[in-house]
């Protein structure tokens, strides 16, 4: 799990840094953001695979 998660922190440290400076006060309030974002469409993605399958 830890692997995974540090997967995704530096994927989405990458996506944050390509729309708001590292040096900026905001870009740990808007990596966190992002990665709750790309968590969610995730798990709604996963979701909607499932369904899909069963039809």
């Amino acid at each position: 799990m830890s692997v995974i998660l540090r997967i995704l922190f530096v994927l989405v440290g990458s996506i944050t840094a390509l729309f708001v400076a590292r040096d900026s006060l905001n870009f740990d309030i808007i990596q966190t953001f992002v990665a709750i974002l790309l968590v969610t469409a995730l798990l709604l993605g996963g979701s909607f695979w499932s369904l899909w399958r069963k039809t």
